[in-house]
């Protein structure tokens, strides 16, 4: 419903933001333009409100795109493929990316632009939901801690890449059972022979691996620290001027590492092999398609490549103008990375069929080839074949593997800032980046040592993949249930001047959260991997931490600063959105309020929670 005859939400962002660089006026509500930061950045003088906005829009749809395509696809697509069956694994992730992972991140796209606000502050839209947005901002700390010690280490193979011969095409003397990488014929496998020397490399020279958690962590290697300094300090770098600095940094980190993928590509399928790994990545074992944990695993993999359910899509685009074109930009997003993640998994398939072809052994025989390694050893082991300058091909590839982690990084990074400045605005840019790096790096350090990846792995599960699976349950409820399918519609026709179609009605409403909370469910009830009895106890602290404390704290919160008397009355109106909930523009919260009264803002505040959104949904 228009807020005014003749009038759509979008024509009023036009009139409220109008005058590029001047001051103007919209209705009794004076407004202007800050050049001063990445701009414009619109200041509306009645409420004191400001916020930063993108230079241009194809800065925020690059930055989305160094953001979801990164190490969501080079580095974690091709392994969790790898683990669960390879085309076994491809056809749950597509089916759950179309009716799972487009919707949501069309819906944080959406939340986020409408109320220009983070992913902490995005749940004034229901404050007893609040705990959602925090254990989102934790979680996207503990993503940073690994990932930018899996960026130190690509950045120690870059500095590698640079020595002739490439240090891992051959094998040492004290490697028994190796194979030179650089060997391009086939041999004779016997019983412990028959590892490649990228693999060997890896675990004995860069990680130095430990066979297991039982000894302990140990101690971090220098070289891998110093590397991770060098990150922390990149990213701090790209950061300091907020988005006004990252804007423009995104032009490089998002087009350079195709550049590099297409290269990759071309070599990976002319490796002798390389048809047996690319036709195991797209043959389907259809009996595995029954197995919980291959959906468990499309879901997580969904959630990682596209980085929805953390927080950090709904704030890069709460520094869209208010009428950007979100959906085009979400559209364009999702197919890029879906084929980002194809194409890399057809490189890594290619490289593995080649292994299996050298060693004589069947590709499914590689399935416990995963994690960071996986990357460290077939990528690399595919340049050492390579007979026309692998030291170029090598530089080119880990420089694309440090710009992709840069990308991932520093999004990550920025979501975080963005969640402490929209509760501190006091905090300066700088401050906070710098707090944040030092307790990054601090972090990272326990995986740069010997039983690093182990303790990696058990980060990974309980305290991104399980808490992150259940925050993004707990903000589809919030969003989609409580604030209601039919009202976020109402709210895309006031900024967007489209209607939604029934397809994204029915998967919010619907078949989204029902899939989640299915696989959610069918998790449960799955052991974790075999790890000490120490360790598992860290990770359910951890996920209690993450998830359980905050909700609980937040909700309680929430609702003890509710005037009402009775206690299901205080509940009831923390759930319900704030009074300054709405569009950021004080001309355009006023028009909003009124469309949204002669809408009939009781409906959405009486009767059954699961009548009233079938009702919502297909009114």
């Amino acid at each position: 419903m228009p807020p005014e005859e003749g009038l759509s939400g979008v024509e009023l962002s036009e009139k409220a933001v109008s005058g590029s660089g001047v001051n103007g006026k919209v209705g009794d509500v004076t407004t202007s333009v800050d050049m001063t930061s990445n701009g414009p950045v619109m200041v509306d003088n009645d409420s004191g409100i400001t916020r930063e906005k993108w230079g241009k829009n194809i800065e925020f749809l690059l930055s989305c795109v160094a953001l979801s395509v990164g190490f969501g696809n080079v580095w974690r697509f091709p392994y969790t493929a790898l683990k669960n069956g390879g085309g076994a694994f491809v056809i749950p992730y597509l089916i759950v990316l179309f009716v799972v992972g487009r919707p949501l991140y069309y819906l944080e796209m959406v939340m986020g632009q409408f109320s220009s606000r983070g992913c902490v502050k995005v749940f004034d839209v229901s404050p007893l939901m609040r705990g959602v947005g925090v254990g989102q901002t934790i979680t996207l700390f503990t993503i940073v801690g690994y990932y930018a010690a899996v960026l130190a280490i690509a950045v120690r193979y870059l500095v590698d890449s640079f020595r002739s011969p490439l240090p891992w095409t051959e094998c040492q003397s004290d490697w028994y059972g190796c194979v030179s990488s650089s060997f391009q014929g086939q041999v004779q496998v016997e019983n412990g022979t028959g590892v490649v020397s990228a693999k060997l490399y890896f675990d004995k020279v860069v990680v130095k691996l430990a066979p297991n958690l039982n000894d302990g962590i140990e101690t971090p290697d220098w070289k891998l620290a110093l590397c991770l300094l060098v990150c922390w300090i990149c990213i701090t770098a790209m950061l300091i001027k907020g988005i006004r600095s990252s804007g423009k940094a995104s032009y490089f980190l998002a087009i350079f590492p195709y550049v590099i993928l297409v290269i990759l590509l071309g070599r990976a399928c002319t490796l002798d092999g390389a048809a047996d790994g690319i036709l195991y990545f797209v043959t389907p074992e259809w009996g595995k398609l029954l197995e919980p944990n291959v959906w468990f695993e499309a879901v997580s993999q969904c959630f990682f490549s596209l980085t929805i359910g953390l927080g950090a899509v709904i704030v890069f685009s709460s520094f869209n103008s208010f009428s950007s074109n979100i959906y085009r930009d979400a559209m364009i997003i999702s197919w890029l990375d879906t084929f980002t993640s194809i194409i890399s998994g057809i490189i890594v398939f290619g490289v593995v069929g080649n292994l299996a072809h050298v060693t004589g052994r069947e590709v499914k025989d590689f399935q416990d080839l995963g994690g960071p390694s996986l990357t460290f050893i077939t990528y690399p082991d595919a340049i050492a074949k390579m007979d026309f300058i692998p030291n170029f091909f090598a530089v080119m590839f880990f420089l694309m593997f440090v710009v992709l982690g840069l990308g991932s990084n520093m999004g990550v990074v920025q979501a975080i800032m963005t969640s402490i400045r929209d509760r501190y605005p006091q905090v300066q840019t700088w401050k906070a980046v710098l707090a944040i790096a030092i307790a990054g790096f601090s972090c990272g350090l326990v995986y740069l040592t010997p039983a690093g990846l182990h303790v990696l792995g058990v980060v990974e599960y309980y305290g991104v993949t399980f808490a992150s699976l259940t925050l993004v349950i707990l903000e589809t409820v919030t969003f989609c249930w409580i604030y209601g399918v039919n009202r976020i519609c109402q709210d895309i026709k006031f900024m967007l001047n489209i209607e939604t179609g029934l397809f994204w009605r029915v998967c919010w409403g619907l078949l989204t959260p029902a899939i989640i909370i299915a696989v959610f469910m069918l998790q449960i009830f799955k052991d974790a991997d075999k790890v000490p009895v120490g360790y598992t106890v860290f990770g359910w602290c951890l996920y209690g931490f993450t998830v359980v404390l905050q909700m609980i704290g937040w909700g309680a919160y929430a609702t003890s600063k509710q005037p009402e008397k009775q206690l299901l009355d205080k509940v009831r109106s923390a759930s319900r959105p704030t009074e300054d909930w709405g569009p950021e523009s004080t001309a355009l919260k006023r028009d909003y309020d009124a469309a949204m009264q002669r809408y009939g803002e009781s409906f959405n505040k009486s009767g059954n929670i699961v009548r009233r959104t079938f009702r919502r949904m297909f009114k």
